[in-house]
């Protein structure tokens, strides 16, 4: 078990379609250097920051720059259709990735598990003759029940889930039962903590994020069920920072929240 950050730690700072947009975005080498300054070796950059835009020349300077720092790459996408798949496969390649991230995107339709399990059996022997994983993230599309018999339909060791703590309360899950029906097959896990707040009205609630250790989430349970299952993923810190009326003063709360989640999750596996 290893912790690091994403690009979905910092998503002001990459900038977010809607909204006003940083005066220099991050970019994937300083995501590096952000890492190496907050002392974690694991960066997962998605969607967010589309690699396959990248020419072949920065990605491998990329590489470099993450190996001469000693930090992991993981790579992130959405979609699973094989080309997309397929496309990542040789960006990870490129960058020494052994784990691929991908959420379900179908936009106005929710494919059939028929139809998602063809799709990844195709190109599965090519993954698992390159040794990269494909991790499954829990999405609102679908229930956990459904993904968890997804994975078992592919039945392959280099598949399996990306547990995020709290997407599935867009399908209407608590997480104790996204928990205990994904944690079997947990091969990378998205950490990020919230609250749930009634509205100042007082008709109706919503989610909203906190830093690690400052929110609802139950670290300690969580890890004691993955370690139970016999799980040790590696652990991407994710934050939900709200926007507070300037990209600039929301960009340097993301910085703060980063610095204090990645202190609390270092001394909570330390005790």
């Amino acid at each position: 078990m290893e912790l690091g950050i994403s690009s979905y730690t910092f998503p002001w700072a990459f900038g977010i379609q809607g909204y006003p947009q940083p005066k220099n975005p991050l970019n994937a080498i300083r995501l590096l250097e952000k890492a190496e300054s907050l002392g974690v070796n694991v960066v997962q950059i998605c969607d967010n920051f589309p690699l396959h835009k990248m020419e072949d020349g920065a990605l491998n300077d990329l590489s470099k720059i993450a190996r001469d720092m000693g930090i992991t790459i993981e790579v992130g996408t959405r979609g699973v259709e094989p080309e997309n798949l397929l496309t990542y496969l040789k960006i990870a390649r490129k960058l020494n990735a052994k784990l691929l991230r991908t959420v379900f995107e179908a936009p106005g339709e929710k494919p059939g598990l028929n139809k998602l399990t063809a799709q990844i059996k195709t190109i599965l022997p090519l993954f698992e003759k390159e040794g990269v994983y494909i991790a499954l993230e829990n999405y609102e599309q679908f229930k956990s029940k459904e993904l968890a018999l997804l994975v078992r339909r592919l039945n392959c060791s280099y598949v399996g889930v990306c547990l995020d703590t709290v997407n599935s309360f867009g399908a209407l899950e608590s997480l104790e039962e996204v928990v205990n029906r994904l944690a079997a097959f947990t091969i990378n896990l998205h950490l990020k903590d919230f609250d749930i707040v009634r509205v100042r009205y007082k008709m109706g609630f919503k989610v909203v994020g906190r830093p690690l250790g400052e929110g609802k989430l139950n670290v300690d349970w969580l890890f004691k069920v993955l370690k139970r299952k016999g799980r040790t993923p590696n652990v991407i810190v994710e934050l939900w920072i709200p926007f507070l009326g300037s990209i600039e003063k929301t960009i340097l709360k993301e910085e703060e929240w980063a610095i204090r989640s990645i202190e609390y999750l270092k001394r909570r596996l330390l005790e």
